[in-house]
């Protein structure tokens, strides 16, 4: 019998808790939750929950989840390809630092372990990167939330978010511009880029929009390939009004992919 994959989970908000619940519940067939890395020390998960990084990174751990943020990809993340395990990233807008993606590679070609970009809540990384392969033109992704989703944002020093009557267009430029003044909100816009044109290359639009109540996103691209719209209207979950229903979803998707015997959507 295949021995289980050993989990960790880096963060216990929005996402790691939902991955963490469907794992203790039996859901990731062949995924066993190791340890929890938190900010700070607290019981629960049968004492998994542990904000010591070094008693986190000596659970001889397989595949690390990161979903805590881009400083935690930072201060974590190359110490866990290193320990020889799989590093998962939600927070794919840390990459836009061209130095600690570089590393982060290199320590993972070194240690023969694998830098995972998780699609997360964006959908069409597949037909996109697939495109990529026959060269593409132009890709943009345009990214429209409600304003409450904006608050704490340099949006707020842009706009009155509170009395908002229309949408606004909050940032219009490159990826990795945009993902690096809002890194809570637009991490799917880097992924959406390193999977196409590239962070440079990639137009990312930024709308706080009065009149929905869903996260709207939409990719358009032109290629060898032809012309390709998606649209997505997710649902943003009531803990973190930034981050949709479907992240958590998705994630825990890629998740079990990793010791599935079937793979869909490669």
């Amino acid at each position: 019998m295949k021995k289980a994959m050993r989990l960790g989970i880096i963060g216990y908000g929005a996402i790691g808790s939902v991955v963490a619940e469907a794992a203790t519940r039996g859901d990731l067939p062949g995924i066993e939750l190791a340890s929890v890395l938190v900010r700070r020390e607290r019981g629960g998960l049968g004492n998994r929950l542990t904000a010591d990084p070094a008693r986190f990174l000596a659970s001889r751990l397989d595949v690390v989840l990161e979903c805590a943020g881009h400083q935690a990809v930072r201060d974590h993340g190359r110490r866990c390809i290193a320990a020889g395990a799989d590093l998962v990233l939600t927070s794919i807008g840390a990459l836009v630092d061209d130095a600690l993606r570089r590393d982060l590679e290199t320590v993972a070609a070194r240690s023969g372990r694998r830098l995972i970009l998780a699609s997360a809540g964006i959908g069409a990384l597949d037909i996109l990167s697939a495109a990529a392969v026959g060269g593409l033109e132009t890709v943009t992704i345009t990214v429209a939330k409600d304003p409450s989703a904006w608050w704490g944002t340099e949006a707020e020093t842009l706009v009155d978010l509170a009395a908002l009557d229309a949408p606004v267009t909050l940032f219009d430029g490159p990826v990795r511009e945009g993902a690096a003044r809002y890194p809570q909100n637009v991490n799917i816009a880097a992924a959406t880029a390193l999977a196409g044109l590239g962070l440079d290359q990639t137009r990312l639009v930024i709308v706080a929009d009065p009149g929905i109540t869903d996260h709207v996103v939409e990719i358009e691209a032109r290629g060898a390939f032809g012309r390709f719209s998606f649209r997505e209207e997710v649902e943003p979950t009531p803990e973190n009004p930034k981050t949709g229903k479907l992240v958590a979803m998705a994630v825990i998707k890629t998740i079990r992919q990793l010791a599935s015997p079937v793979v869909i959507g490669a």
